[in-house]
Protein backbone atom coordinates (compact mmCIF):
# COMPACT_ATOMS: atom_id res chain seq x y z
CA UNK A 1 0.00 0.00 0.00
CA UNK A 2 1.48 3.30 -1.04
CA UNK A 3 1.10 5.91 1.66
CA UNK A 4 2.75 8.77 -0.24
CA UNK A 5 4.56 9.44 -3.50
CA UNK A 6 7.16 12.21 -3.19
CA UNK A 7 9.14 13.92 -5.92
CA UNK A 8 12.45 15.10 -4.49
CA UNK A 9 15.66 15.22 -6.47
CA UNK A 10 17.59 14.50 -3.24
CA UNK A 11 15.65 11.22 -2.72
CA UNK A 12 16.51 9.98 0.82
CA UNK A 13 17.85 12.88 2.89
CA UNK A 14 17.29 14.63 6.22
CA UNK A 15 13.72 15.85 5.66
CA UNK A 16 12.59 12.39 4.61
CA UNK A 17 14.38 10.59 7.44
CA UNK A 18 13.62 13.05 10.26
CA UNK A 19 10.13 14.28 9.28
CA UNK A 20 8.33 12.17 6.70
CA UNK A 21 9.22 8.66 7.90
CA UNK A 22 8.04 9.27 11.50
CA UNK A 23 4.94 11.13 10.24
CA UNK A 24 3.92 8.44 7.73
CA UNK A 25 4.92 5.46 9.90
CA UNK A 26 5.91 3.47 6.82
CA UNK A 27 7.61 0.08 6.85
CA UNK A 28 9.18 0.43 3.40
CA UNK A 29 10.82 3.13 1.29
CA UNK A 30 11.09 2.55 -2.45
CA UNK A 31 13.49 4.79 -4.35
CA UNK A 32 12.69 4.50 -8.05
CA UNK A 33 15.69 6.10 -9.71
CA UNK A 34 18.15 4.92 -12.36
CA UNK A 35 21.05 7.07 -11.18
CA UNK A 36 20.80 6.09 -7.50
CA UNK A 37 20.31 2.41 -8.35
CA UNK A 38 23.45 2.37 -10.50
CA UNK A 39 25.71 3.70 -7.73
CA UNK A 40 26.75 1.29 -4.94
CA UNK A 41 27.95 4.26 -2.87
CA UNK A 42 24.65 6.15 -3.16
CA UNK A 43 22.64 2.99 -2.44
CA UNK A 44 24.73 2.26 0.67
CA UNK A 45 24.51 5.84 1.97
CA UNK A 46 20.74 6.00 1.51
CA UNK A 47 20.18 2.61 3.12
CA UNK A 48 22.32 3.60 6.12
CA UNK A 49 20.38 6.85 6.58
CA UNK A 50 17.14 4.98 7.30
CA UNK A 51 16.56 3.09 10.55
CA UNK A 52 17.04 -0.64 10.12
CA UNK A 53 13.39 -1.45 10.93
CA UNK A 54 12.37 0.15 7.62
CA UNK A 55 12.99 -1.79 4.42
CA UNK A 56 14.76 0.25 1.73
CA UNK A 57 14.59 -0.68 -1.96
CA UNK A 58 16.60 1.34 -4.47
CA UNK A 59 15.82 0.24 -8.01
CA UNK A 60 15.89 1.62 -11.55
CA UNK A 61 12.55 3.24 -12.35
CA UNK A 62 11.62 0.59 -14.95
CA UNK A 63 12.38 -2.28 -12.54
CA UNK A 64 10.02 -1.25 -9.73
CA UNK A 65 6.93 -3.44 -9.48
CA UNK A 66 4.55 -0.53 -8.83
CA UNK A 67 1.44 -2.69 -9.21
CA UNK A 68 2.62 -5.04 -6.47
CA UNK A 69 3.61 -2.35 -3.97
CA UNK A 70 0.35 -0.51 -4.67
CA UNK A 71 -1.66 -3.62 -3.69
CA UNK A 72 0.29 -5.21 -0.84
CA UNK A 73 -0.28 -4.37 2.84
CA UNK A 74 3.15 -2.82 3.52
CA UNK A 75 2.90 0.94 4.15
CA UNK A 76 5.29 2.44 1.59
CA UNK A 77 6.82 5.80 0.72
CA UNK A 78 7.78 6.03 -2.96
CA UNK A 79 10.51 8.53 -3.86
CA UNK A 80 11.07 9.74 -7.42
CA UNK A 81 13.74 12.18 -8.59
CA UNK A 82 11.56 14.18 -11.00
CA UNK A 83 7.99 14.87 -12.09
CA UNK A 84 8.48 12.96 -15.37
CA UNK A 85 8.89 9.76 -13.37
CA UNK A 86 5.32 9.92 -12.04
CA UNK A 87 3.42 9.34 -15.33
CA UNK A 88 5.93 6.61 -16.22
CA UNK A 89 5.36 4.89 -12.87
CA UNK A 90 1.58 5.27 -13.27
CA UNK A 91 1.75 3.61 -16.67
CA UNK A 92 3.55 0.73 -14.94
CA UNK A 93 1.02 0.15 -12.16
CA UNK A 94 1.58 2.94 -9.64
CA UNK A 95 -1.63 3.84 -7.81
CA UNK A 96 -1.25 7.37 -6.44
CA UNK A 97 -3.81 9.39 -4.50
CA UNK A 98 -1.49 12.12 -3.27
CA UNK A 99 1.68 13.49 -4.84
CA UNK A 100 4.04 15.55 -2.73
CA UNK A 101 6.58 17.83 -4.39
CA UNK A 102 9.44 18.19 -1.92
CA UNK A 103 12.33 19.55 -3.92
CA UNK A 104 12.58 20.13 -7.65
CA UNK A 105 15.76 22.03 -8.34
CA UNK A 106 16.12 25.12 -10.51
CA UNK A 107 16.86 24.53 -14.16
CA UNK A 108 16.58 26.23 -17.53
CA UNK A 109 12.97 26.99 -18.33
CA UNK A 110 11.78 26.31 -14.79
CA UNK A 111 9.94 28.86 -12.67
CA UNK A 112 9.87 28.99 -8.88
CA UNK A 113 6.48 28.01 -7.41
CA UNK A 114 7.53 27.40 -3.79
CA UNK A 115 10.74 27.91 -1.82
CA UNK A 116 12.10 24.54 -3.01
CA UNK A 117 10.11 23.70 -6.14
CA UNK A 118 10.83 24.96 -9.66
CA UNK A 119 8.69 23.68 -12.54
CA UNK A 120 8.90 23.72 -16.32
CA UNK A 121 5.71 24.17 -18.31
CA UNK A 122 5.71 20.48 -19.32
CA UNK A 123 5.98 19.45 -15.65
CA UNK A 124 3.10 21.73 -14.69
CA UNK A 125 1.01 20.20 -17.49
CA UNK A 126 1.86 16.68 -16.27
CA UNK A 127 0.76 17.67 -12.76
CA UNK A 128 -2.49 19.12 -14.15
CA UNK A 129 -3.18 15.81 -15.96
CA UNK A 130 -2.56 13.91 -12.71
CA UNK A 131 -4.94 16.23 -10.85
CA UNK A 132 -7.52 15.64 -13.57
CA UNK A 133 -7.25 11.93 -12.77
CA UNK A 134 -8.02 12.61 -9.11
CA UNK A 135 -4.47 12.90 -7.72
CA UNK A 136 -4.06 15.52 -5.00
CA UNK A 137 -0.88 17.47 -5.89
CA UNK A 138 0.85 19.56 -3.24
CA UNK A 139 4.24 21.10 -2.51
CA UNK A 140 5.74 21.09 0.98
CA UNK A 141 9.11 20.20 2.40
CA UNK A 142 7.96 18.62 5.67
CA UNK A 143 4.60 17.42 7.03
CA UNK A 144 4.32 20.29 9.53
CA UNK A 145 4.27 22.89 6.72
CA UNK A 146 1.03 24.10 5.20
CA UNK A 147 0.78 22.43 1.78
CA UNK A 148 0.76 24.57 -1.35
CA UNK A 149 -2.01 23.12 -3.54
CA UNK A 150 -1.80 22.76 -7.33
CA UNK A 151 -4.09 25.75 -8.00
CA UNK A 152 -1.66 27.96 -6.06
CA UNK A 153 1.32 26.41 -7.83
CA UNK A 154 -0.30 27.18 -11.18
CA UNK A 155 -0.98 30.77 -10.18
CA UNK A 156 2.59 31.24 -8.93
CA UNK A 157 3.96 29.69 -12.11
CA UNK A 158 1.99 32.19 -14.21
CA UNK A 159 3.15 35.14 -12.13
CA UNK A 160 6.80 34.00 -12.24
CA UNK A 161 6.88 34.18 -16.03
Amino acid sequence: MITLVRVDNRLIHGQVVEAWLPHLKVSRVVVADDEAASSPLVRAAMALAVQSAIEVQILPLAQVDFASISKDAVKTLVLLRDVEGVPFAQAHGLKVDQLNLGNVHFGTGRRQVSPSVFLAESELQALQRLAGEGVRVEARAVPSEKPVELTDLQERWGKAG
